[in-house]
């Protein structure tokens, strides 16, 4: 009787890898979109969740629109794009980075997502592979990446919340893109900093935001 070889299964990184070349023929077809006229500004393209979309604040306060006001002045000709919405999952970024690439050309993508995965406790596989979509569709266009990480309380387990933290690192290393670790830090320890939900940020705390997401984002521009 002879024994057959086990196949072995791939890699964590290998089944990434096939994920970001599934979305590459998408792009190659878009090739042909149009393209920024000249002297169109460099552009900072912002994809994230309620936290990045200003949630319970008027438009103005939240820390990308403070942040687009520094670009104003630090970065003359940069301009920011939005694209955040509130609720919005790692799979809602990877079906949307695509279209959003190719309509922004952006020069720098900030990648603000997976709290709301975490709060759902939803595979973490699944939350590596989209972000790691959305990091491998911006590289293809040309971009710079600043990956934004979160940390979520213990509640599906201290495993869930270690590994949880360690997709950003490991995208952030395999990737070689920039890493913000915990787009909360400046704030976490304060309950004063959040709205009643002990979620989403009140408006004073969002320049604290805007200047620790700066000190990343700064050396991208250049």
């Amino acid at each position: 009787m002879r024994c057959s070889r086990a196949v072995p299964l791939p890699s964590p990184w290998a089944v990434v890898l096939l994920a970001l070349l599934a979305a590459l023929p998408a792009l190659a077809r878009a090739q042909d979109a149009p393209r920024p006229t000249p002297g169109t500004p460099p552009t900072i393209l912002v994809m994230g969740d309620s936290l990045s979309a200003g949630y319970g604040l008027s438009a103005e306060q939240g820390w990308v629109s403070l942040l687009a006001k520094r670009i104003e002045s630090a970065k003359p000709g940069w301009r920011v794009v939005n694209a955040s919405i509130s609720g919005e999952t790692t799979a809602g970024g990877s079906a949307r980075i695509v279209r959003e690439v190719l309509r922004v050309k952006p020069a720098v993508v900030v990648i603000q997502l997976g709290a709301n995965d975490g709060l759902r406790g939803l595979p973490l596989r699944e939350m590596r592979h989209n972000l790691a979509r959305m990091v491998g569709a911006s590289q293809y266009v040309g971009a710079k990446v600043l990956l934004v990480g979160m940390r979520i309380p213990p509640n599906y387990g201290a495993d869930y919340a270690d590994g949880f933290e360690r997709v950003y690192r490991d995208l952030a290393a395999h990737f070689d893109v920039a890493l913000l670790a915990f787009l909360l830090e400046p704030i976490a320890a304060d309950r004063g900093n959040f709205q009643d939900d002990n979620l989403h940020p009140v408006a004073d705390a969002q320049p604290m935001l805007r200047d620790h997401v700066w000190e990343a984002l700064a050396p991208l521009l250049d």
